[in-house]
């Protein structure tokens, strides 16, 4: 096969659309058509199912799709290093991250990207989510890992790096603080801690105001810092939504991380500016993405919701 051929067929298996394909590929639509047909005659089969509505794959063309692209990608990766290292790229591209895993991660590729690229310094810097989609925007940041959802349109999202088990941040004296798993329906018994300056389809998604069973949740006080939301929670004034994995980085005598057994988890994912970036910033994608673990589900056991009414809290403040 083509290189042509290759990124066609990865293109439109990706797109799913002749004109879109055309488009990406700054060639017309009947080029990507003659691309496919001799592709197709030279395999023997059909690659794709075409009707005027939708263009899927076929069988033969998702098994096509699976073992051509992980070797595409690699061949990409090896004449970025290539190019890069005759161009020096240099200069200091600089990370944001919003749990501490994140960070960890980061500096494992940044020493990795480092030894490839040693003009070019990788600076890391800790922020809370609504400061850290700020800085991304105004340029404070180049790339960032935080977690989901976004619908910036000026923000390109990436894949999945981490996907962890959401849990309710309790004050350690709570009824709910001894339980090993709690559900949606027990945010209705205490307020949440919320976090000011985020966007309304990130505050849905961690802080919403009714329980599945439609029971209201009362919202707490707000706190723009993750350090003074615990400092509300473990003086009683509520709960917060966050991960159970951050029970081990930020544990406190005073609060307790209880997972849910029936909340989806959070994900967290690689962002940059869609206008996009350098090819240092590409190739630090890239290096993040080849050091991150494998995003498995987060174990759970799913159990019946129960109404809220049914627990008594302990605790005196609710």
């Amino acid at each position: 096969m083509e290189r042509y051929e290759i990124e066609t067929f990865l293109a439109l298996a990706e797109e799913l659309h002749f004109a879109r394909t055309a488009e990406r590929l700054h060639v017309s639509p009947g080029r990507v058509s003659q691309t496919i047909k001799a592709l197709e005659r030279r395999i023997g089969g059909a690659l794709f199912e075409r009707s005027s509505r939708r263009v899927t794959l076929t069988p033969v063309g998702r098994q096509l799709r699976d073992d051509l692209l992980p070797a595409y990608e690699q061949i990409r990766r090896a004449v970025s290093v290539a190019t890069a290292a005759c161009q020096g790229i240099g200069g200091v591209l600089r990370v944001g991250y919003t749990a501490a895993w994140s960070g960890e991660l980061v500096l494992r590729a940044a020493d990795v990207f480092s030894s490839r690229h040693p003009r070019c310094a990788v600076e890391l810097q800790e922020v809370t989510y609504n400061a850290a989609i700020v800085a991304l925007q105004e340029k404070d940041v180049d790339l960032l890992v935080a977690e989901l959802p976004v619908e910036e349109p000026d923000i390109a999202v990436g894949p999945i790096l981490f996907r962890e088990r959401r849990a309710l941040v309790l004050p350690a004296t709570h009824a709910l603080a001894a339980r090993e798993t709690v559900s949606r329906e027990d945010c209705a018994l205490l307020p949440l801690i919320t976090a000011v300056g985020v966007s309304e389809v990130w505050r849905d998604a961690f802080f919403p105001r009714r329980t599945p069973q439609g029971f209201p949740i009362e919202h707490g006080p707000a706190a723009a810092g993750w350090q003074e939301v615990l400092s509300l929670v473990g003086s009683g004034k509520g709960a917060t939504v966050a991960t159970a994995r951050a029970g081990h980085y930020y544990a406190r005598p005073d609060i307790a991380y209880v997972p849910f057994d029936d909340a989806p988890p959070v994900d967290y994912a690689l962002m940059w500016r869609e206008a996009g970036g350098s090819d240092g910033l590409q190739d630090l994608i890239q290096t993040i993405i080849e050091y991150a673990p494998p995003p498995a589900s987060p174990h759970t056991h799913p159990a019946p919701a129960s109404p809220p009414h049914q627990i008594q809290p302990a605790s005196p403040s609710r």
